[in-house]
């Protein structure tokens, strides 16, 4: 498979590293030092994807700042999820969808984990759909993460990798997931609310499964095609070959990577991401 082999040998090329911070930062800090790394790549007239999350959250913010000094102009953005929208909308940033600009000229949002060859998990925050739409239709896709989120394999943390699902028999779409990866020891959880048990309900009316895996899913294309054909699964949290740069503050300092195999097959393509 084209896709797999991408995924295993195009390793993404480090380019920056800057100097060591001489303080000892939470992890909020090290989120915001990376997201406002990421609006350095933000220009006057952009369309710009406007990610989710805590760390996307620092972008957002920044971006309405840089407006209301009128460093930035001409803005358009299009927000993934309700709260991002409404964030956006506070802070007097222009919104629009993919109907009025079907091609993202940058996308920036954070990622649950990422493994050695920039492919992510996303999602833990229920807004996985709409971020797989607007950030495949981006030219660039900048991925900002804390070093937390580095892991050797996708699903390695231990924690979820989120299936959305059509509530209809959600129990039986959740036991064919749960038999899907039966061999690497997975449980399949409804993500609910701990105050009153009722399921999460996406910005879509779906719900979450989470999925939990003891060992390596191994062959990323494949987990990723088997779960997209089960009838129920809307979409899942497995981001392949989508990322373009991926900043990570750590407590030695940021670093930029960048995958020239994504930039490149994006210049070709007009805008959409692919490994193949």
């Amino acid at each position: 498979m084209q896709t797999c082999m991408a995924i295993a040998h195009s390793r993404p090329s480090e380019v920056a590293l800057m100097s060591p911070s001489p303080v000892i930062l939470t992890q909020d800090e090290l989120k915001k030092i990376a997201a406002y790394k990421a609006v350095e790549f933000v220009e006057s007239g952009m369309v710009l994807g406007l990610g989710t999350g805590s760390t996307a959250k620092h972008a957002v913010d920044r971006i309405g700042e840089l407006l209301r000094q009128g460093k930035l102009t001409n803005i358009v953005g299009i927000p993934t999820s309700k709260k991002t929208h409404e964030q956006a909308a506070s802070l007097g940033i222009p919104l629009s969808d993919l109907d009025s600009h079907p091609v993202v000229d940058l996308a920036i949002d954070g990622a649950d984990e990422v493994d050695p060859y920039m492919n992510l998990v996303k999602g833990r925050g229920g807004s996985l759909l709409r971020e797989k739409m607007i950030e495949g239709a981006c030219k660039k896709f900048i991925v900002i993460v804390d070093e937390s989120k580095l892991v050797k394999h996708l699903a390695g943390s231990g924690l979820a990798m989120p299936v959305e699902i059509v509530p209809f028999c959600w129990q039986f779409t959740s036991q064919r997931l749960k038999l899907l990866f039966e061999d690497v020891g997975c449980v399949a959880k409804l993500r609910t609310f701990s105050e009153n048990g009722e399921p999460f309900v996406t910005d879509n009316g779906n719900y979450i499964i989470d999925l939990y895996f003891k060992k390596d899913i191994g062959d990323l294309g494949a987990a990723s095609d088997s779960i997209l054909r089960l009838p129920g699964v809307v979409e899942h949290g497995i981001f392949l070959g989508m990322a373009t740069t991926v900043i990570v503050a750590g407590e030695l300092g940021v670093t930029v990577k960048n995958n020239t195999f994504v930039l490149a097959a994006n210049r070709t393509e007009g805008g959409h991401s692919s490994w193949v």
